[in-house]
């Protein structure tokens, strides 16, 4: 299916959904008629999962599949081409002492990186379903999303042209929180459609909530389901330049808005939590949350990612601490 067709068809399914147009009113009475939230379950659910012990064999197969998960990220003011082929170079040998380290998922950068990223990628730009490395940038006046839709549209299709495969967009906290959910809507259905290539393909879309800034566990829900329901293909915490950035109750509830899209509808979409996530012991949280809401088959790049650009580190160091027998990481939660 073109990503023309994709569109209508899931136009289309939206409209049955949410029983019209998707407009301010229609929007609002949907989202609103959400089941509430049930904060203290949520935390209590999420805290139990980060206390459970772990089976030794479990422990290298987390590492490994953590890495493979990983959006290896600069985002600043000050990145460079030199900067971003460093970066390339990490995520294609993350441990330049052991050959066996898996490769990250992508690279996520600003847009005008990109051509870089592409070029130092090489022949192992492509799918990290299939062991190579994504480019991922940034778009829509990143961080803030304050700009014209014409700004946004254009900074998405120079990052698709330079050979972008995802595109991290941001929504309109502002308009979500006034109610004007229709703006958010229409915004990242033409981000979505920016996204399309000439050769009838699209570049992955994840959405960012910033979910620091949406202030209840209500707001979050809502803005997942406005995401999907527009044509996301992930939804994402955060930046990483606000904080709170990624929790393990909002991921816990975003995943559990895709798993009920799915039984809905059939079709899986992604999670990323982003910003904050450092180091092993926290990511195997996530892992387990993943595993325990929508299941291992979510624990795939296509479907689950860490935006980071420090825990790929730790990760490192708790495998070479695993592999010389010096190791004295956390004490990792069971997943299988």
């Amino acid at each position: 299916m073109t990503a023309l067709a994709d569109a209508a068809t899931r136009a289309e399914r939206t409209r049955q959904l949410i029983g019209g147009e998707p407009d301010d009113a229609t929007l609002a009475r949907y989202l609103h008629g959400l089941p509430g939230v049930d904060a203290v379950g949520l935390e209590q659910r999420a805290s139990a999962l980060g206390t459970r012990s772990v089976k030794t064999d479990s422990k290298r197969w987390a590492i490994d599949k953590i890495i493979t998960l990983i959006d290896l990220t600069t985002l600043e003011g000050a990145d460079t081409p030199g900067k971003v082929r460093s970066l390339v170079a990490k995520a294609l040998q993350p441990d330049a002492s052991d050959a066996t380290c898996p490769r990250v998922a992508a690279v996520c950068v600003y847009g005008d990186m990109v051509p870089y990223a592409v070029e130092a990628l090489g022949a192992m730009h492509g799918d990290p379903d299939d062991g190579l490395v994504s480019v991922a940038a940034v778009a829509t006046a990143f961080p803030s999303g304050r700009a014209s839709l014409a700004i946004k549209l254009a900074d998405t299709r120079e990052a698709v042209a330079n050979g972008a495969d995802e595109i991290d967009m941001v929504i309109d906290r502002g308009a979500f929180l006034a109610g004007r959910y229709a703006t958010v809507f229409e915004q990242i259905v033409a981000v979505k459609d920016a996204c399309a290539r000439p050769d009838g393909t699209s570049a992955s879309l994840k959405v960012i909530l910033e979910t620091g800034e949406l202030n209840t566990y209500d707001n979050v829900k809502r803005a997942s389901w406005l995401a999907i329901l527009a044509g996301g293909d992930f939804i994402k915490t955060s930046t990483g330049k606000i904080s709170p950035a990624a929790t393990l109750p909002v991921t816990m509830l975003m995943l559990e808005v895709v798993r009920d899209w799915y039984r809905l509808t059939g079709e899986k979409i992604g999670v990323k939590p982003a910003g904050g996530i450092r180091t092993s012991k926290d990511a195997i949280k996530y892992v387990v949350t993943v595993a325990e809401t929508v299941g291992e088959d979510w624990l795939v790049p296509h479907l689950f990612r860490f935006g980071a650009s420090s825990l790929l580190n730790d990760m490192i160091l708790q495998r070479q601490k695993m592999t010389t027998g010096h190791y004295s990481g956390p004490d990792y939660v069971t997943i299988d």
